[in-house]
Order: structure tokens, then sequence, then C-alpha cells
């Protein structure tokens, strides 16, 4: 009866090696491709956020964040990348922007604070909809961690919200500012016109 009964405990044990392996597997190419994603997103240079390098690695989000190595790679892309666009829009600019190219960065702005709700709305119902089946499998602390991750993704899209929205309002009050310049000009190229004596 003892060796029964020990080899159904070794049997048990080789499966439960087996599929943590098999996991281990899975999550190791599931983190190469999202880094992929992300790489190619860097390099073509289209926005990151969560939600794209999901899609562009054929993950889900819920992997996204809770993969420590993506995560923290996902963060600092966005934050490389909304460098690179503090310091373009801080750099001198070598010709006059023109009214139609402030529209057109205002409704980039626009579409990325909608991205950036959408992608708000889909993290918080999919926390809705997994937590409460996930709660019998997982302890305390790791669901306080999870709460804390959470948390702090909600801090930073609320941030990403906020710069998005001040972004925003630059661009109306430049568009503002270059068409009453243009006005200003066209009134006076057509002072200008009126004050050459026709021939």
């Amino acid at each position: 009866m003892k060796s029964a009964a020990a080899s159904s405990s070794n049997d048990r044990n080789a499966r439960v090696e087996r599929l943590r392996a098999s996991r281990a597997k899975d999550s190791e190419e599931k983190t190469t491709r999202a880094l992929d994603a992300l790489d190619g997103l860097l390099r073509s240079g289209r926005r990151i956020t969560v939600s794209q390098v999901a899609r562009d690695a054929a993950v889900s989000t819920w992997f996204v964040y809770n993969q420590p190595q993506v995560h923290r790679a996902v963060r600092e892309g966005i934050a490389s990348q909304r460098e690179r666009v503090r310091q373009d829009s801080t750099a001198p600019v070598a010709q006059q922007v023109s009214p139609a190219g402030l529209r057109t960065d205002l409704a980039l702005a626009r579409e990325e604070i909608k991205d950036l709700k959408r992608e708000r709305d889909q993290l918080l119902n999919r926390v809705r909809l997994s937590l409460g089946a996930e709660l019998d499998g997982v302890n305390q602390n790791e669901l306080i961690q999870r709460v804390q991750r959470l948390e702090q993704r909600n801090t930073a899209l609320n941030e990403e919200l906020s710069e998005a929205r001040n972004r925003i309002a630059t661009l109306e009050d430049r568009l503002r500012e270059t068409e009453d310049d243009l006005t200003a000009a066209r009134a006076g190229l057509r002072r200008a016109m009126r004050a050459v004596p026709s021939s």
C-alpha cells in the first residue's frame, strides 16, 4: 500500500511540476512578445499604451500589468516617449505653426484622452469581473499587492489624463493666438493693398 501511495504522490508531483514548467514557459514567451511589441512601438514612434502593447503582443492587459518586467518596461517607454514630446514642444520652432497643424495636434490630444479613458474603464471592468473569481485562490498579501498595483496604475492614468488635458488647453491657446495673428496679417495685407496706388 505504501508503494502505491508513494507512486500516486510521485505522479501528482510530476504533473504539478510539468504544469509549473508549462506555465513558466508560456509566461516567458508572452514576456518576450510583449517586450518585442514595446520595442516595435518605440522604433515606429507610435504611442505606447498598455492596451496597445497587449494588442500587438497578443497578450492580455492583465498580463502586462502583473508581469513586473513588462510593466516596468512599458512605464519606462511611456516616460521616454512623453519626455521626447516635451523636448519637442520646448524646442525652437523652425517654421510658423499653422492653424491646421494645431487643430490636428488638438484632435490627436483629444483622441489620446479618449484612449486613456477607455483603457482605464477596461481595466476597472476587468478587475470587477475577475477579482471575485480570484479571491478564493489568492492569499491576503498577494491581494494587497494587486490592489496597490491597481491603485498605482489608476494614479498613473489620472496623471496621464491630466497631462493630456493640459496639452489640449495649451494647444487651444496656441490655436487662438495663431488665428488672431493670421487675422491681423490678413487685415494688414488688405490695408497695404489698398494703400498701393492703382496704375
